[in-house]
């Protein structure tokens, strides 16, 4: 970790932190040391330990080794700079057997003092390098360092001064002791684990990994007794959303900086250190798990303390200069006047600690998780705080953290007085957990054998207590009583327990069985079947690129396509804002995917299979809190769009047939007839679009439908190239019709031995005759010397009838036994011909 990100952004414990879900825990070895011995392990062991039973851990940080080229500077001489009154010009020893000159504009340095100092050549924790330099004709040789030069704090006022005695040249790390191993923990393996958001947790698990003592919490001390019993009137207003609520008065505070060990400890975590008051509330918080806040009690009006629901536009400015508009479903701390924190997330600005504070309301509180989470995020705040009331922390911690807090600020701050009893308005009561626990089960569960003893081994030193009460085929069956910090979230039935036993034996140390189970062969599912032949066939073989949309659309786009009057199901906490809606079909998706590629591309082919809603249509009924209720229909389906914006370019169009009749033929359904579309899908002209359709026992059913886009589509998706060029066509495919249609085995047909015979056939028309007629023809005619049937050209214009085209194809004609001769030629065209006149129909030429 670089020493500039050590004097991070976060403010207090309220701190609001940007990507705070993808940021990983940060584990600090020297504060795990506190609680239990781990001087004879390596940071590397440890992690491998944690990975194996706890938590994974991504990564080991080393803090502080910016500091590692500065060392222990002796100020030896000091005098003023003969030509800027604002320097002075000291000779250093650095421990380098001479002393060294150096320009110092600190108006703090002196004579005698230890300093730390940067040899030439230093590299500085914001980059830059210390260079032999001259200021105002003297030279200097290096350069005294403020904390905020060496990362430390923000405090620029003058020089750092060492209280050490130690030897000039000694390395700065080495007098500081700042030096520290980070432990990088994945947050989304300990989701689950409200305990191992503090580092006391984390040492609990080590200290039974490696049968080492957990030292007590408060580390020996005592909670002072009151000096009087002065409290703060608290009510909760919300109970469904405040379980506890904590709080305790403390006077003639000294508020000042922090000690060294504390700020480096915060330092190591990312947590800038602001006063010892408010560092005491982020240690807790990091140590133990538990947020806490501290109020000025002489900014409180009343004081009095009441936990409500804020109302519908009520504001608050928070401690990062904010002024935020809140909602009814957001939570307040208030005083007897206006709210001063937003519960659970950041404390309000007005009743911060400052340097003149002498007397604090120190709050500790346990709030419903999922509450917090939705004001988190409607209010686009998180914090520290707020990201440890989301998972759903020990209720009795509320109680345990003013302890902590007191303790310490009393060594920090002897002066302080304890004016009262902590108070706890609280509508939440422990009633302890337990949870039968067979071993026989656990060995069953597992696989292997494991005694008793081990079981109590592995569960007792995790705060886990045992009675026996009963036994089942020879063994055990106990009681177990489940842990306050693991009873929040964590352990609740006998499966939890056999889990924690697996974890502390080790997965690794479990010897794998091969199961013996009967081989059946697997099922498949002919609907992903279909999806994977349907993906090979348009990537590999069609040239056209996958797209994957979200399930939902935005108002916008529904408004821009015309499709905002259909029926859609609303979702009422989206994803994001403009993502309300969720979509009827996978097409209106993906054009807004096909606006932005044509935007940078000539041409784009794009596909996408997903599931569309209708709201209209009722489809799988469950039973939702008690009620049965209906869901939206789901439609399976394929879209596929092909958009050419080159003038003079072959029309999509044909293109797009293409391979949709080469995908067809490729999943055995090539024998679907075709026909105009009667009632065409909004995005569709209707003049221009047909269908694929199966004749079954249920009667016609549409399979597929494909055509050129609707012009007001075009116009919607702004690409006027588009439609100056070859435009766009588009299909939907229903993959429920397809699955109903069943597959045409592909067989083997060796390649003819003798040539095919291409035949031009121009049939002069009514405009109303589709030319799936017309193919239809073609087939009925030679079906056993007809290969292929191929439309080139449909012409409307000069020296044609009034209401008539001429639709004109290519044929290919062959025998698998004998070539072709001209008589087989005029045979089949003869043939067409009779067809043709019976449908009103004439053959050219």
């Amino acid at each position: 970790m670089s020493a500039t990100s050590w004097a991070a952004t976060c403010a207090s414990s309220n701190s609001s932190c940007a990507n705070r879900e993808e940021t990983p825990v940060l584990i600090s070895l020297k504060w795990l040391q506190r609680h239990v011995d781990l001087s004879d392990l390596s940071a590397e062991q440890i992690m491998n330990d944690l990975t194996l039973t706890t938590a994974e851990v991504e990564g080991i940080q080393s803090f502080g080794q910016e500091l590692a080229p500065f060392v222990v500077g002796h100020v030896v001489e000091h005098g003023r700079h003969p030509e800027a009154d604002k320097l002075s010009l000291c000779q250093v020893d650095a421990g380098t057997g001479e002393l060294l000159q150096v320009v110092c504009g600190a108006p703090n340095v002196a004579q005698g003092q230890r300093i730390a100092f940067a040899p030439i050549g230093t590299r500085m924790p914001d980059g830059s390098k210390i260079k032999k330099g001259k200021l105002r004709g003297q030279i200097s040789h290096g350069m005294i360092c403020s904390e905020r030069e060496l990362g430390l704090s923000e405090e620029h006022a003058g020089i750092m001064v060492l209280d050490s005695e130690a030897k000039p040249g000694t390395p700065l790390l080495e007098v500081l002791g700042c030096d520290d191993s980070l432990f990088e923990i994945d947050n989304k393996s300990i989701t689950h684990r409200p305990d191992l958001w503090g580092h006391y947790g984390f040492a609990r698990e080590l200290a039974a990994i490696y049968g080492r003592e957990l030292g007590p919490l408060l580390r020996g001390l005592e909670f002072p007794a009151p000096s009087a019993s002065e409290t703060v009137p608290i009510s909760i207003s919300a109970p469904e959303r405040c379980l506890r609520y904590c709080g305790l008065l403390l006077r003639d505070v000294e508020v000042g900086p922090s000690p060294d060990w504390l700020r480096y400890l915060l330092l190591s975590v990312g947590q800038r250190p602001i006063n010892n008051v408010v560092d005491l509330t982020n240690f807790v918080l990091f140590d133990l798990g538990q947020p806490m806040h501290a109020f000025d009690l002489g900014r409180l009006a009343g004081p009095s303390i009441d936990v409500r629901m804020a109302r519908e536009q009520e504001r608050i400015v928070t401690l990062d200069g904010e002024e935020r508009s809140l909602s009814a479903e957001d939570l307040l701390i208030c005083d007897g006047e206006r709210p001063v924190a937003l519960a659970g997330i950041m404390g309000g600005e007005g009743t911060m600690v400052g340097d003149e504070t002498r007397d604090i309301f120190l709050e500790s509180a346990s709030f419903q998780a999922a509450g917090i989470r939705r004001s988190s995020m409607r209010v686009g705040l998180r914090s520290e705080s707020s990201t440890r009331f989301e998972k759903t922390l020990d209720p009795s911690w509320a109680y345990e953290g003013p302890q902590l807090f007191t303790v310490m600020l009393q060594q920090l701050s002897p002066k302080t007085r304890v004016a009262g009893p902590i108070s706890d308005a609280s509508s939440w009561s422990f009633e302890r957990l337990q949870v039968p626990l067979r071993i026989r089960k656990a060995q069953r569960t597992l696989g292997f054998a494991i005694e008793t003893k081990t079981v109590r081994e592995y569960l007792e030193p995790l705060g886990f207590a045992f009675r026996e009460s009963g036994e089942e085929e020879g063994l055990p069956v106990f009681d177990v009583e489940i842990p306050s910090w693991r009873a929040s979230k964590d352990i609740s039935i006998e499966s939890d327990l056999i889990e924690e036993i697996g974890r502390r034996h080790g997965y690794d140390n479990i010897e794998p069985v091969a199961p013996l189970l009967p081989v059946r062969s697997p099922y498949r599912d002919p609907s992903l079947q279909l999806m994977r032949k349907m993906r090979n066939v348009l990537a590999h073989e069609g040239g056209l690129f996958e797209a994957f949309n979200y399930s939902f659309l935005s108002d916008d786009l529904c408004e821009r396509l015309g499709l905002e009057q259909l029926p859609y199901t609303r979702v009422t906490n989206s994803i994001a804002k403009h993502l309300s809606r969720v979509r009827r079909d996978v097409m209106p998706g993906l054009l807004g995917s096909l606006e932005l590629s044509l935007r940078h591309r000539e041409r784009a082919g794009l596909f996408e299979i997903g599931r569309g809603y209708r709201p209209e249509r009722r489809g799988e009924t469950r039973v939702v809190d008690g009620v049965e209720k209906s869901l939206p229909e789901e439609v399976l389906q394929c879209a596929v769009v092909l958009g050419d914006r080159q003038e003079g370019s072959e029309h999509p169009y044909r293109e797009l047939r293409g391979i949709l009749e080469h995908l067809l033929l490729r999943l055995g359904r090539e024998d679907l007839g075709v026909r105009r579309v009667e009632e065409t899908p909004p995005w569709m002209h209707p003049g221009r679009c047909a269908e694929f359709y199966s004749q079954g026992s249920e009667g016609e059913r549409s399979v597929l439908c494909f055509g050129e886009m609707h012009p007001q589509m075009l116009e919607a998706l702004n690409l006027p190239r588009a439609r100056r060029g070859g435009g766009i066509a588009c299909a939907s495919i229903d993959l429920r019709a397809l699955l109903a249609r069943t597959e045409t085995p592909l067989r083997y047909q060796p390649i003819p031995k003798f040539p095919e015979q291409p035949v031009d056939l121009a049939f002069l028309v009514d405009e109303e005759l589709e030319v799936g007629q017309l193919e239809a023809l073609l087939r009925e005619a030679q079906p056993k010397l007809l290969r292929s049937t191929k439309l080139f050209e449909i012409y409307r214009g000069q020296g044609l009838p009034e209401g008539k085209k001429s639709c004109n194809f290519t044929v290919s004609l062959g025998s698998p036994t004998k070539t072709l001769s001209a008589k087989d030629e005029e045979k089949f065209i003869a043939r067409v011909r009779k067809l043709a006149a019976e449908m009103g129909a004439e053959l050219r030429g």
